[in-house]
């Protein structure tokens, strides 16, 4: 079996850092034998397939969208369909290659008896319209698959797939049901949800209150609100003639984001790289809202466009696909659980999830010696072609195949343990909360210092201290992260570097006597002051290997004006009192072993992974100077700073 059903997918993620190399960087034999492949793979779909490009669909606005169909050559029979819809480049002809692209996706399905629709989001390549990441994605989405599933060849039913942005849209509109719409298969989703208590990360745009990086690097090449476009009046014929010659692809100059991204103030980062004016900062006529840079997490503006919320209920069956070191694991999870309490309860079963232990989209890149970031993680492989397929078989075709019954609701990796788990909730039913409590002696900086995790709080307070200069913060050292360039590479790294440092307070348990599995949520209460009126506090989850090792689990922030709510008053903080407040929930699942540690770092800054709390009180986004804060972490029986676990019995 083919292990490329998703390779239109995985193609779009935007990871540079698993890319195939470009043509340029080919041998000019490399070069030859990938045209000859896709050569021979298009001509063999020629064989088997009607194929219909530039399709330009008309939405209920005028605007029309650019689609290409595959479906095999049987007009005897009528066809599901799957569906990809795509903000990124699928023109059949690869313009700077000289060649087809690679087809193994539409090849595929078309020999599994499937029609294989693709379509380019309003705003890029040869659809029309402009961009918003906020603004039609819902209703273009209905009008696509009511038009796809009432063609003449079809069965009227269709699912959807994809990773990342190719993903993102489609809870959004699964809540509007559109007529022929059977089910949907979301891959690394983060982005497309807005809320979904106790997150509100707003697609991907907040942690916590601060803002998540990776959305600037990303609009630089996706905002393109003024781009070529062909005229109206131009014809299907003309349109897939001039794609062999014009893709429109944008040909964006290379950015250092590692630097690019220190710029201040934020608003003006993709301006001063040259990069095109658009929704991130600016306030474009066709923006839902006004500028994103500009919005507080709960403005109006995120509940007016694309992004799926928790008002909103979702009644068709859902495939789910995560990973522990892709961005906002904690809000799929969450939306997943919001779905199987909250739909009819013939839908609420037929929620499945697979949780695998890879960065962004790379399933499939996992191998018999898995390694993200610097860990190695085992055999993480999962034939996701036998998963994908069998569903659709089952929800497109009507088939009963025993997918519902032989697969388990919840797939997960336990890294440590490195096996793949069955469980039927998420967490894990008999999942227990075991919690460790902050201690030192007041000089837990640095992993010289004498923090520690204990399993009861100490008596009297000797609270941590450091100092936190926005102009000099803690450098993001790999992490649960996409798409931001060269600026962070994402997974699972050592941190006992970045632990020499003074603004960091790290907290380690003894050697544990037994494994412990943990597997869920992970809560962390912290008692803090400060002299500043906001600043920010991070925590990030480790491993200790005996070895001393401390490979990073998950990560979180929180921005103290938020700490009371994302609907409630700024709340700005007084010189030396103490505050309590939760962290929103970190995710794993993790087998500490026998003789390992668990360790938190706490400090007050992850950059670029998270933006710089400028500690000023002001709007951060256009702001220049920050101002030093002298930042404290409380623990003791009247401020029991702590952190609890969801453990799995052995």
């Amino acid at each position: 079996m083919t292990r490329h059903f998703l390779a239109v997918a995985m193609a779009t993620a935007g990871l540079a850092a698993w890319a195939q190399p470009s043509a340029q960087q080919m041998t000019a034999e490399q070069r030859q034998k990938l045209v000859d492949d896709r050569i021979a793979k298009e001509q063999q779909l020629e064989s088997l397939a009607v194929i219909e490009r530039k399709l330009m669909i008309p939405m209920r606005d005028g605007k029309r969208m650019a689609a290409d169909v595959y479906r095999p050559k049987d007009e005897t029979k009528k066809y599901p369909t799957i569906f990809v819809r795509t903000p990124y480049n699928f023109n059949y002809w690869d313009v700077r290659l000289g060649a087809p692209r690679d087809m193994t996706a539409e090849l595929e399905a078309v020999k599994r008896g499937y029609a294989y629709v693709e379509m380019e989001e309003r705003g890029h390549f040869f659809s029309e319209g402009n961009y918003d990441i906020l603004g039609p994605p819902r209703s273009d989405g209905y009008d696509e698959i009511k038009w796809m599933s009432s063609l003449p060849w079809s069965n009227g039913r269709v699912g959807l797939t994809g990773c990342s942005s190719t993903a993102e849209w489609q809870l959004g509109v699964a809540t509007l049901t559109p007529p022929g719409l059977a089910t949907f298969n979301v891959q690394g989703f983060g982005a497309g949800v807005g809320r979904v208590k106790p997150y509100w990360e707003q697609g991907n745009w907040y942690r916590g209150g601060a803002v998540q990086m990776l959305f600037i690097a990303w609009l630089y090449g996706e905002q393109n609100q003024v781009r070529p476009m062909f005229p109206a009046q131009a014809s299907q014929h003309d349109l897939a003639s001039a794609s062999r010659m014009f893709d429109l692809a944008p040909q964006m100059p290379p950015v250092d984001w590692s630097q690019a991204l220190r710029h201040l103030p934020e608003k003006d980062i993709i301006a001063a790289v040259g990069g095109p004016r658009g929704i991130f900062a600016d306030h474009m006529p066709v923006a839902t809202g006004g500028a994103m840079i500009e919005r507080a997490p709960n403005d109006p503006a995120w509940y007016q466009g694309g992004l799926w919320n928790d008002s909103m209920p979702i009644h068709l069956p859902g495939l789910w696909f995560m990973s522990w070191y892709d961005v906002s694991t904690g809000p799929n999870l969450a939306a997943y659980n919001f779905v199987r309490r909250t739909a009819p309860p013939g839908i609420r079963d037929q929620q499945y999830a697979v949780i695998a232990p890879t960065l962004h989209c790379s399933y499939k890149r996992a191998t018999e010696d898995t390694v993200v970031g610097e860990r190695h993680v085992g055999d993480a492989r999962l034939d996701y072609d036998a998963l994908i397929y069998g569903w659709f078989d089952h929800f497109l075709k009507g088939e009963s195949n025993g997918i519902l019954e032989n697969t388990p609701r919840v797939r997960y990796y336990t890294m440590g343990l490195n096996k793949w788990q069955a469980a039927d909730t998420w967490p894990p039913q008999g999942a227990q909360a075991v919690t460790f409590y902050l201690a030192s002696g007041g000089k837990a900086n640095t992993l010289s210092g004498d923090g520690a995790l204990a399993t009861a709080a100490p008596q009297s307070d000797s609270p941590d201290s450091f100092t936190y200069d926005p102009m000099n913060p803690v450098p993001s050292h790999g992490g649960n992260v996409c798409c931001t360039g060269n600026a962070v590479a994402g997974g699972a790294f050592d941190q006992r570097s970045m632990e020499e440092r003074p603004d960091i307070l790290v907290y380690t348990t003894e050697p544990l006597p037994g494994a412990m599995e943990v597997s869920g949520p992970i809560d962390v209460t912290l008692y803090v002051s400060s002299d500043a009126k906001d600043t920010d506090f991070t925590v990030k989850l480790i491993d200790v290997d005996p070895g001393g090792a401390a490979y990073n689990l998950d990560e979180t922030i929180q921005r103290m004006r938020y700490r009371e709510g994302y609907d409630k008053p700024l709340a700005w903080m007084l010189p030396g009192k103490i505050y309590k407040f939760s962290f929103q929930p970190m995710n794993t699942s993790n087998l500490f072993a026998a003789g390992h540690r668990i360790r938190i770092e706490i400090s007050s800054s992850n950059f670029p992974r998270f933006d710089r709390n400028l500690n000023t009180g002001g709007k951060n986004y256009d702001e220049s100077q920050g101002v030093v804060a002298h930042n404290s972490v409380h623990h003791s029986a009247q401020y029991p700073s702590a952190i609890t676990l969801s453990v799995v019995k052995r």
